[in-house]
């Protein structure tokens, strides 16, 4: 059985092979980019040198804390602005371009950022970081909320989760990168600039490489439908499935998208935004993923991820190389566990029980942790230290198989389609306006109520994780275009029927099921007006296989 297993999956990966690499070009060394930015600065603030170039030392512990959230919170100040312009830029001039234009955006801010300091003041060099930060951030946003729309709108339903699970794996790399460089440089290079501006020169090398890799890859299908370009659309559905452009299952995805955007195509701005509030249920489909994007935010990873040093500092550990090596083992542990739940988790436990155990597993080693810091105020290594060491790695393992990972996947499968770039823009705005707060916060906090930090986190995660339970429904399987019908009747009914252990909650009851909601929405008067005016485009090329035939052959 493993063998067979085994050959299906070498012969997904060969069939799919060029959605794999847009998957890989875009997530992958995309949000390398971002995972290596984001936690680059936290490691660079615990050198000495940097500390000494920037005046930090002189500085008392409550100012160096504000400082420090300030350098580390400006690259989501402007990742806020980047993210919620990526709507207008992507909906104008396409996918690609937008996502180009961001990694040139980003390779200037991080030149300006690699050269701050020469021929300057301290106090100037301050400001220019500052700026750099803010520049390079704009190109994070952008690609943030870009990336996620680009890779689902270009991913093979079978291979969905797995193709936007490039994107954790990507800041999961990103961020180990940036811990090991930051390790090696206090190691190997003496006190000085180089210590910490080579570093930030090296994250260079992944902006490259996504402009030039991104260069080379298609538009997005769903965009050129929506521009009324259907041959270039048959042609990048045809090169993402690798099958012939005039293959009836090309031709059944293409009709399928044209459907759902029947009057929805070339929305303005404000029309988009409008449209969220056209129904109950459009509204809750655009508003979950940025609910998601709140909970992930409060359960403590970003904080964790920005400020590892200083967290493993304040339970008992001491010293620069001792921090800092127990920094790059987190980004060995998150990057480890976020590719086996790539590769074994998210499509075959679903989005649903990835985000219920890695939120219970989260919350737990979080209200460990903040008992122990409770308990041990004067931070004296013992036993118990390294327990809550290992409990941070677990943490680590738990948010990579949850809420590090599934977000990202369920956020761009939930939202409209007319409607996705601007849904996931804003949940990206509200992740970067988030972030900015815990950087500028959460030093603050350590220092002033110190273990009450990690409680805050926990009872978060306890909270998320119930939410999830009671109110959201399986996406794992679903093409796109059928999201919707998750979310049209018995919502809690389906969601509990989805949940671990909810038929103790519901007894015999069931929700209605997707293909009796797709068989009563067929039978209605419009939709067979659309269906007939689609089939009637087509030539005679459409297969009339009925609603089964439909549902099997659609390709994203």
């Amino acid at each position: 059985m493993m063998a067979a297993s085994s050959k299906k999956e070498l012969q997904d990966i060969i069939q799919y092979r060029n959605a794999y690499f847009v998957a890989f070009s875009a997530g992958v060394v995309g949000f390398t980019c971002f995972g290596w930015d984001v936690s680059l600065m936290g490691g660079m603030l615990a050198l000495k040198s940097f500390q000494s170039y920037f005046g930090l030392l002189s500085d008392s512990p409550s100012a160096r804390a504000s400082l420090s959230g300030n350098i580390v919170s400006v690259l989501q100040a402007g990742g806020f602005f980047g993210a919620l312009s990526s709507t207008y830029f992507s909906s104008r001039f396409g996918r690609k371009p937008s996502l180009l234009a961001s990694a040139v955006v980003f390779l200037i801010g991080i030149t300006i950022q690699s050269t701050t300091g020469i021929g300057m003041s301290a106090q100037v060099a301050l400001k220019v970081l500052y700026f750099s930060r803010f520049f390079a951030g704009i190109g994070i946003g952008l690609l943030s909320a870009l990336v996620p729309t680009y890779v689902s709108e270009c991913s093979p339903r079978a291979i969905r989760g797995r193709c936007l699970g490039s994107i954790p794996l990507g800041i999961a790399l990103g961020n180990m990168l940036a811990f090991w460089v930051n390790y090696g440089a206090s190691l190997n290079i003496s006190p000085g600039q180089m210590q910490w501006r080579l570093p930030i020169i090296i994250q260079i090398v992944p902006g490259v490489l996504f402009l030039f890799l991104m260069y080379f890859q298609p538009e997005s299908p769903r965009w050129l439908v929506e521009r009324g370009r259907y041959e270039e659309a048959a042609a990048v559905l045809a090169y993402i499935a690798r099958r012939d452009q005039d293959d009836d299952a090309i031709v059944l995805t293409l009709h399928e998208i044209r459907a759902d955007l029947v009057g929805r195509q070339n929305l303005s701005l404000i029309s988009q935004i409008r449209r969220m509030g056209e129904s109950k249920i459009i509204f809750l489909r655009c508003i979950i993923p940025s609910i998601a994007i709140i909970f992930q935010q409060w359960s403590g990873a970003i904080a964790i991820t920005y400020y590892t040093p200083q967290i493993f500092a304040s339970l008992g550990l001491t010293g620069t190389s001792a921090t800092l090596l127990d920094t790059g083992i987190y980004g060995v542990v998150k990057f480890v566990a976020t590719c086996f739940t790539l590769t074994h988790i998210i499509d075959s436990w679903g989005r649903k029980r990835t985000m219920i155990y890695g939120g219970l597993v989260q919350g737990l080693m979080m209200l460990w942790i903040g008992g122990y810091a409770g308990a041990h105020p004067n931070q004296s290594i013992g036993p118990a230290t390294y327990v809550s060491i290992v409990a941070v790695y677990i943490y680590a393992v738990a948010f990579s198989v949850g809420w590090g990972f599934t977000p990202h996947v369920f956020n761009a499968e939930v939202a409209p389609g007319h409607l996705r770039q601007l849904v996931l823009s804003l949940a990206c705005g509200t992740d970067r306006l988030l972030t900015y707060a815990l950087a500028q916060v959460t030093p603050t906090m350590l220092e002033r109520i110190s273990y009450g930090t990690y409680l805050v986190f926990g009872i978060s995660c306890m909270i998320m994780v119930v939410w999830v339970y009671f109110f959201l429904p399986e996406t794992t399987g679903y093409a796109l275009e059928d999201i919707k019908y998750l979310f049209e009747k018995d919502l809690i009914l389906r969601s509990l029927e989805d949940a671990p252990g909810g038929r103790v909650f519901i007894g015999t009851r069931r929700a209605t099921t997707v293909h009796e909601l797709k068989a009563i929405d067929a039978l209605s008067t419009d939709s067979s007006e659309v269906l007939k005016d689609l089939k009637s485009q087509s030539d005679g090329e459409l297969v009339q296989g009925g609603l089964q035939k439909w549902d099997g052959d659609i390709i994203i």
